[in-house]
């Protein structure tokens, strides 16, 4: 098993106004926009904020082009947008999105379920959600959910994984990212999976049985170079019992630091935004860094 030395820079994808959002109860469009904001402002360049999906599926994400009309947007920020078809990447184009993400389960139980297609009908979704964003060159980055196991289906060959994301790209997707959707993976898992796809692809990671944090540290020895994060580690999927919520930004950014890799957010004022995410929704968030401090915090008493 192969190791290299830490990457010096590290680029951060912030899902918290999307994935973080979504499953909570509805925050209004001011709110959401607020959040992106202050993201923004922690020094975050990527940020997925909203969501093109039908409003009945998914009420937490509608409003989306009132979200992004209400942003005080930033030239070196890159906003991005969820969608699910043809439909959502034009409504995402109306929105003048900079880029679009897309999800594929390597689960077939947990694709239809979840978007209510079988995997290649969603393959075939990618292809035309291309198509449709050509004219604009926006890349279309294609996440595959399930990558390490599906509570459908359990287990997942790496290799059938490894294929789900060939075909996508084939499809048309830009990059890839590979998502633990309900927190089944672990540091051998991370690196079976690396071993096929190679570093230059992304990790959605989630803290449902408290190993995010660890295989972020894994991929980081394999070479990635992007990540997923939501402030505050708020998520989870409604479609799978007892998901855990996304790696949280702060908890990231908190060892990157320590670590020396650089990633170009501010620590001090991610907690910020994630104060603001526990007043949007009304209750504590799952962050141990939120929750317990930076290091370099002495508490009295």
């Amino acid at each position: 098993m192969g190791r290299s030395a830490l990457p010096a820079v590290v680029r951060i994808r912030e899902v918290g106004p999307r994935d973080g959002l979504q499953a909570e109860a509805p925050v209004p469009p001011k709110g959401r926009a607020a959040l992106v904001d202050a993201l923004a402002d922690a020094g975050l360049q990527e940020i997925e904020a909203v969501s093109f999906v039908s409003p009945r599926a998914v009420p937490a994400m509608a409003g989306a082009a009132d979200v992004m009309a209400a942003v005080r947007r930033r030239p070196a920020v890159r906003y991005l947008a969820l969608v699910p078809n043809r439909k959502g990447a034009e409504l995402a184009l109306a929105a003048d999105m900079d880029g679009l993400t897309v999800t594929v389960s390597a689960s077939p139980a947990y694709n239809q379920r979840n978007v209510h297609m079988s995997v290649d009908q969603s393959v075939a979704a990618v292809a035309e959600i291309a198509e449709v964003v050509a004219p604009r060159a926006l890349p279309v980055d294609a996440v595959v959910s399930c990558a390490f196991g599906s509570p459908y289906e359990g287990d997942i060959d790496p290799a059938d994984v490894h294929g789900v994301g060939e075909r996508l790209r084939d499809a048309g997707a830009t990059s890839l990212t590979y998502a633990d959707t309900t927190g089944m993976a672990t540091p051998r898992r991370v690196h079976e999976l690396l071993e096929l796809v190679g570093p230059d692809v992304g990790l959605h990671l989630h803290d449902t049985r408290g190993t995010a944090l660890v295989n972020a540290y894994a991929a980081l020895e394999r070479g990635v170079t992007r990540f997923d994060t939501a402030a505050g580690g708020l998520g989870g999927s409604p479609f799978a019992d007892g998901a855990g919520g996304n790696l949280a930004t702060e908890d990231l950014v908190h060892l990157l630091d320590d670590l020396g890799v650089q990633t170009g957010v501010s620590l001090e004022r991610v907690l910020s935004a994630t104060a603001l995410v526990a007043e949007l929704v009304s209750h504590a968030v799952p962050s141990r860094v939120a929750a317990a401090g930076p290091r370099g915090r002495t508490e009295l008493g």
